[in-house]
């Protein structure tokens, strides 16, 4: 199994509390944590305003640090997860990505999706289109992205986007462009988008719902003539470890005691629920068996969260100590 990890940037109210000036310093030393290994790659968020709730609270945009990972680190593979594709022109996009390929050395991964979060697509004046609207745009801003990686130049007369005789020099450094990534798990023109350009998926993460999106998948590629066996599967995880049961309690009690001073009574519940009851909630013997679970339903490649990470670091530890060496 291949492990990422999230480097905190405040979308997730997960900077708070930090003076903002050393926001930077803080994220750099846990990606250069990730670099030293043994996780592949490091990962961001593409939001502009934090969740559960919007706040004033910082959220660093996701393709600045994508350049600022590329320069300062050497060996971690870089991601977003998930660019949204409205948020960006694809072409001007496309050509961020290929130099920032470039200043890393070839290790961009190319993170995609429709987009969901209203609230931040209304405030910056991109509206909000159906997600149909959305979908479709995905589809035809990675057809561009392709061209562009693959030939230099792109031309497409879209609905949504228009290009004609666009140039992307450099082509980025990894053979076949940048690999795809297209995160979602739309049944009906996600997967299907998925099973037509990319080399990996990313959707929802527990059992049963991993098997259901892996036979729509499936079924997609069976329909396009796409190989099936080639995109690999993977998934995001909140992981809640501890030593004992009591440790994992303690960090639960952390959690809700972190989040209680920003968050409404309502949408606190809610937002402790979701880590109290994922999958990746344990000592590192019941993550490990539940991860062997999953990679026995071809989830391959795990991104993981450690909320804490950037106020304590000792969870993230114990998982690379006792959790990864098991499953690699």
């Amino acid at each position: 199994m291949r492990f990422g990890m999230f480097v905190p940037q405040g979308w997730r109210h997960d900077l708070v509390g930090i003076d903002p000036a050393d926001h930077w310093t803080t994220m750099l030393d846990l990606a250069r944590f990730a670099d030293a290994g043994p996780f592949e790659s490091i990962w961001v968020y593409d939001h502009f305003h934090t969740v559960p709730v919007p706040s004033d609270e910082a959220t660093h945009e996701a393709w600045s640090l994508m350049a600022a990972y590329g320069a300062a680190t050497s060996r971690v593979r870089l991601g977003q997860m998930c660019t949204c594709m409205a948020y960006r022109n694809p072409a001007y996009l496309a050509k961020v990505a290929a130099t920032i390929d470039v200043i890393s050395g070839g290790r961009v991964e190319m993170g995609i999706g429709g987009g969901w979060y209203e609230h931040e697509w209304r405030a910056y004046g991109y509206g909000f289109p159906s997600a149909g609207e959305r979908l479709g745009m995905l589809d035809e801003g990675v057809e561009i992205m392709r061209q562009l990686w693959t030939e230099g130049k792109a031309t497409l007369d879209g609905k949504h986007y228009q290009v004609d005789g666009a140039i992307s020099r450099p082509l980025p450094l990894q053979d076949g462009g940048i690999p795809l990534w297209i995160a979602g798990g739309g049944e009906k023109k996600t997967l299907r988008t998925a099973a037509k350009y990319a080399q990996y998926t990313n959707f929802v993460g527990d059992v049963e719902g991993f098997k259901h999106k892996s036979s729509v998948l499936e079924g997609h590629c069976k329909d396009l003539g796409t190989d099936f066996g080639s995109i690999v599967r993977s998934a995001n995880y909140n992981v809640v470890i501890g030593e004992t049961e009591k440790d994992v309690q303690g960090r639960l009690a952390w959690i809700r005691s972190h989040y209680e001073r920003y968050l409404p009574a309502d949408v606190l519940e809610s937002t402790v629920t979701s880590f109290e009851n994922g999958p990746m909630v344990g000592t590192p013997e019941q993550i490990v068996e539940r991860f062997k679970e999953l990679e026995g339903l071809g989830m391959t490649y795990a991104i993981n969260y450690f909320v804490e990470a950037a106020y304590d670091r000792s969870g993230l530890e114990l998982f690379t100590s006792k959790v990864i060496p098991e499953l690699i």
